[in-house]
């Protein structure tokens, strides 16, 4: 099969690894992809806001599959305008990506269905969400409606911050801003690969979102992750599906918005069981990097099969190995940070035991490894267990030179001491 994969952050990178990892592909062509990604596949200089362009470029390809990694592609609609253009594509409609495309979609449905999450109101002018603040009491949780990249979420413990919060978001024209109650309880994440009519549970992660240790600074779109998570046993994951994940697929169906895709549950396992936090309607990043080291079902096949409506027929098979990743990002993130420093020794860092390095912000310039984006690098591992996972991922990490970098020196420490 010959593929196009959207993307070029540290997710695509893991999964152009196991697409290329597939007997069935014959080419791997990525847009645009970045100097990791280019060791196994094409990158090509495709704008995939410009579809016109991406449909031109598959029919001249002759391309079989297109899998779309990050969420803005989808809510854009780009999986809809393929299937018109009669090319194969995973990921939903932009009408089932309204899970994560819209906080208010989604909150009124798990209203409508019952289904457990934080209790919550929404609203679309600043005065009535101020003075709902005023009124409730802290801590709150206020998000934005739309597309933030995991950073359009603010924990107020505090009338000002929540105020602060609802101020930023109504700064923008048409906002929309969910105010939540506060859960309490273990955080995990939970994916699910959805054909329309079949789900099938694929794994669980765990991964940390607050910029600095101890859970400390800004939320950004993930400075780690672990999988799998030991808070989500067999009867927690059974039960989110049966009350979380089945009356959603239930519901999607039921409105003619049939969901095809990696439907992703951030949970909050609370003292009640698993309530939903969030929906992502594509892996998530840097959840994907650990999930991919411990696949060892073909990817390619697997994704085939959901576009086609098989999923009924396919079998997953998973190491047992606990995965591990640490995130290297630019000085500054997820605020102002400057592009363009010298990354030096990851052929070193990747020569550690079990140890993988994704390449999410980078770019080759004049022969060199350069940072591009915020999240720059995702160094992983897998281990015997998740202390071992931890310590050769920390280890290459150490073998990076990368002055200009930062990372968390904490991912996975406490579930590793608990386990």
């Amino acid at each position: 099969m010959r593929v196009l994969l959207i993307g070029g952050g540290g997710r695509e990178h893991a999964l152009a690894g196991a697409l290329a990892a597939s007997p069935r592909l014959s080419k791997l062509s990525a847009a645009p992809g970045n100097a990791g990604i280019a060791n196994v596949a094409e990158c090509v200089p495709l704008d995939s806001s410009d579809h016109r362009a991406v449909i031109d470029f598959c029919r001249k390809e002759a391309i079989d599959l297109v899998v779309v990694g990050p969420e803005g592609p989808l809510v854009a609609g780009l999986v809809d305008r393929l299937k018109e253009a009669k090319i194969c594509a995973f990921g939903p409609s932009a009408a089932a990506a309204q899970l994560e495309g819209s906080k208010v979609f989604t909150k009124a449905l798990c209203a409508e269905e019952n289904i457990p999450t934080a209790g919550y109101e929404a609203f679309s002018d600043r005065e009535s969400a101020l003075a709902y603040v005023e009124k409730h009491a802290m801590p709150v949780v206020v998000k934005a409606d739309g597309l933030a990249a995991g950073k359009g979420v603010t924990i107020a413990t505090t009338p000002a911050e929540a105020r602060k919060a609802v101020e930023a978001i109504f700064a923008e024209d048409g906002a929309q801003v969910v105010i939540e109650e506060h859960l309490v309880g273990e955080e995990a994440s939970f994916f699910v690969l959805c054909d329309g009519k079949t789900a099938r549970p694929l794994t669980t992660a765990q991964d940390f979102k607050r910029a600095y240790d101890g859970d400390e600074g800004p939320n950004t779109g993930g400075m780690g992750a672990y999988s799998p998570a030991p808070v989500m046993d067999v009867a927690t994951q059974a039960r989110t599906m049966r009350e979380i994940v089945e009356p959603t697929l239930a519901a999607m169906a039921k409105r003619d918005m049939p969901f095809c895709g990696v439907l992703y549950a951030g949970l909050m396992i609370t003292a009640d069981g698993p309530k939903l936090i969030e929906y992502n309607v594509r892996f998530g990043d840097p959840e994907c990097q650990v999930l991919m080291m411990r696949l060892e079902s073909d990817l390619l096949a697997l994704l085939d099969a959901a576009v086609a409506g098989r999923l009924d027929r396919t079998s997953l098979a998973w190491r047992k190995e606990p995965a591990l990743t640490v995130v290297m990002a630019a000085k500054g993130y997820p605020g102002v940070y400057e592009k363009g420093s010298t990354i030096r020794g990851l052929e070193e860092a990747a020569a550690v035991e079990g140890a993988t390095v994704f390449h999410a912000g980078t770019r080759h310039v004049d022969g060199e490894i350069v940072a591009a984006g915020g999240r720059v690098l995702n160094v992983g591992a897998i281990g015997a267990d998740l202390s071992q996972a931890r310590k050769r991922a920390y280890e290459a990490v150490g073998r990076i030179d990368w002055p200009e970098g930062f990372c968390r020196s904490d991912i996975g420490e406490a579930a590793s001491r608990r386990g």
